[in-house]
């Protein structure tokens, strides 16, 4: 028996993600832009230490479509260090397609430049890879364009459900057909890649940056024995598909090497190493140290000293690094006494590298009484006492003031 072939599989770089970040005086570059850069540089590292044949990248390297320069230099850094290593494919995600398929996706430029060891797989296809370890069958499924995979094919007046359910067709047919293909290898190691979402797959983030509408494929289609491994990219949560089978190969999202909000705050990061034989493939989750996102959340509403209760709690959390929210419920009678300005600072203190942000939810009476006689109340008044009734947070209830205070001005001067 051969010796396993030595894969790599990662998805969902995203670079170009600026959120909860600052801008580095030195480089110009933001902080964040470094974050998702050292997860792909610490993958790299363990990689070179532990020896790869083939990489895998399922698609998604860009935040957008259109990454500047910048971003496609240090992506392609990266990307050309994989590939003094090993072979790499390279699979389109949503994420780097273009708007129309007759353009180019953002990193279709490795083709065409024949950057050596980098295949960009922007079709449904098959690839025959020559690795240190022998030969291996890659099946490649980007993401599904409509106007590509549907151009002949006449959809005027059919509701989005039927033409949705055209496109899952159109994909199952080329599935198929590459697990029929993949089948005529004989004894050779074969996965399949594909960037899709698959029906049961746990969600995450990815639903907020999403570009286009997406479909769900059902996991039949995929979880087939004609494939050794299936390495997935679009969601971002690490998951395995098939955990409790053993009549179909594993079916993994890697999910992303770095955390984009606090939707993935509790979720672990990395990339997937697979030992890939095409009978017994055995993989594991590499986690990386990714941005810590902490929410910290509070009930002072009987508390005379909000500030201090919650200055105090917060020295029970490690926010070292960490991008922080704060969330806290208050009583009209205490709110007064919440210092805003002193929580940022003990945040600060606390080595937190970013305040997304922090809210106080003020809690309302249901019902607040106009006054025996609400035509003495000036509409200013009346407003506010509306916005009250309706439990609006402060905030949110003082801008609404201060854009009827305007309104409400503009209207006087109208009558003199």
């Amino acid at each position: 028996m051969s010796d396993p072939i030595r894969v790599l599989h990662f998805a969902d770089t995203h670079i170009g993600m600026e959120n909860y970040g600052k801008t580095d005086p030195e480089t110009g570059l933001s902080s964040r832009l470094r974050d998702f850069l050292r997860r792909m540089d610490e993958m790299i590292e363990h990689t070179r230490t532990h020896g790869v044949d083939l990489v895998i990248f399922a698609g998604d390297a860009f935040k957008t479509r259109t990454p500047s320069p910048t971003y496609q230099r240090e992506f392609a850094h990266r990307i050309i260090e994989l590939a003094g290593l090993a072979p790499v494919v390279m699979l389109v995600g949503n994420h780097d397609v273009p708007p129309n398929y007759l353009r180019a996706s953002s990193i279709e430029i490795y083709d065409t430049l024949r950057v050596p060891n980098v295949y960009v797989a922007n079709d449904y296809q098959m690839l025959k890879i020559a690795t240190a370890r022998g030969d291996v069958i890659v099946g490649c499924a980007p993401y599904p364009m409509k106007s590509y995979l549907m151009a002949e094919t006449p959809t005027a007046g059919m509701g989005v459900g039927e033409v949705d359910q055209l496109l899952v067709d159109a994909i199952s047919m080329r599935l198929e057909g590459l697990a029929a293909e993949a089948d005529t290898y004989g004894d050779l190691p074969r996965l399949l890649t594909g960037h899709f979402t698959v029906s049961g797959a746990v969600v995450g983030s990815e639903r907020e940056i999403m570009l286009g509408r997406d479909i769900s494929l059902s996991l039949s289609l995929i979880a087939d024995p004609r494939w050794d491994y299936v390495a997935l990219g679009h969601i971002h949560k690490h998951q395995n598909l098939t955990a409790a089978r053993s009549d179909a190969p594993p079916v993994v999202y890697s999910g992303s090497l770095e955390r984009i909000d606090f939707g993935e705050e509790g979720d672990p990061k990395g990339f997937c190493r697979v030992d890939l034989t095409r009978t017994g493939t055995q993989w594991e989750f590499i986690p990386l140290q990714a941005r810590p996102f902490v929410t910290v959340k509070a009930d002072l509403r009987n508390d005379d000293k909000p500030t201090q209760t919650l200055q105090a709690k917060l020295r029970r959390h490690d926010l070292k690094e960490a991008v922080v929210r704060v969330i806290v419920e208050l009583s009209p009678e205490n709110e007064e006494q919440f210092n805003e300005a002193s929580v940022r600072g003990a945040l600060v203190n606390h080595g937190a590298f970013f305040v997304a942000g922090i809210s106080k939810q003020v809690e309302r009476p249901t019902r607040i009484r106009l006054g025996e006689s609400p035509e003495e109340l000036s509409p200013m008044e009346l407003l506010d006492r509306y916005l009250q009734s309706n439990q609006l947070v402060s905030d949110f209830r003082e801008k609404l003031l201060a854009a009827a205070e305007g309104i409400f001005n503009y209207h006087d001067d109208e009558t003199l």
